[in-house]
């Protein structure tokens, strides 16, 4: 399917069967377009839907050079998640994983209540997979202000002062490759203000303006573990 073609249908199938073209369509909402982005693992290899580990915390950078992502294999299908609802009241839809069992999802990996997000050095933010004594499993939770979202309904806030979920990723899925693609997001971006935020602590990392600049043609996926030197738990 032509790109374009790809983000016109995404806002043609809300009413379709889970079987078949949502197995390949993620967005129900039309999606922001952004340049398309092939996943790649550290070796410049096209990611293999095959190899990700499930229940596991993956990163990579989208639709800019500095706006880090969740890539998750939730282990299980994924299906439609209807009314998300932003901060202004604007409500989206989002219709659920793709891959071959349709259990992979990706987001923004900026928090919506004040935009913390993994960082080389630190992550207060990430998938969480098992029960903690603050919150249950499978959520993304961020320790910053203990807002949690639950990955399997479009980032949907579960708890905490976050006021929307996490922005989602639009990923296109290529059956023949067992690869995945990124091109563009659905529901509330959170870019514009993580800009202005971190403007100089973003400048020290990736240079004058270059966090701003388009993810480009190819972006790499790393473990959380590989990507941050401490996670930080709760």
């Amino acid at each position: 399917m032509e790109r374009r073609g790809f983000l016109s249908a995404c806002a043609a199938v809300a009413g379709a069967s889970q079987i078949g073209v949502l197995s390949e369509v993620w967005a129900v909402t039309p999606a922001r377009e952004y340049p398309r982005a092939r996943l790649i693992d550290i070796h410049g290899d096209p990611l293999i839907v095959g190899r990700l580990v499930p229940r596991t915390n993956y990163v990579f950078n989208y639709p800019y050079a500095g706006t880090p992502c969740f890539l998750l294999d939730l282990g299980r299908p994924v299906v439609a998640a209807r009314e998300l609802l932003r901060a202004d009241g604007s409500a989206y839809d989002w219709s659920g994983g793709v891959g071959p069992s349709r259990s992979i999802v990706a987001y923004s990996a900026i928090c919506a209540h004040k935009l913390a997000y993994p960082t080389r050095e630190v992550s207060f933010i990430r998938f969480q997979p098992d029960r903690s004594p603050t919150s249950d499993g499978d959520v993304i939770h961020c320790c910053a202000d203990h807002s949690v979202y639950d990955p399997s309904a479009g980032a949907r806030v579960m708890s905490g002062p976050a006021p929307q979920p996490l922005a989602a990723i639009v990923l296109e899925y290529d059956p023949e490759r067992d690869a995945l693609a990124a091109i563009g997001t659905v529901g509330a971006e959170q870019f514009d203000a993580f800009f202005h935020k971190y403007d100089f602590k973003l400048a020290l990392e990736y240079g004058q303006g270059h966090a701003r600049q388009p993810a480009g043609d190819t972006t790499v996926v790393r473990e959380l573990a590989q990507y941050c030197r401490q996670t930080i738990r709760c």
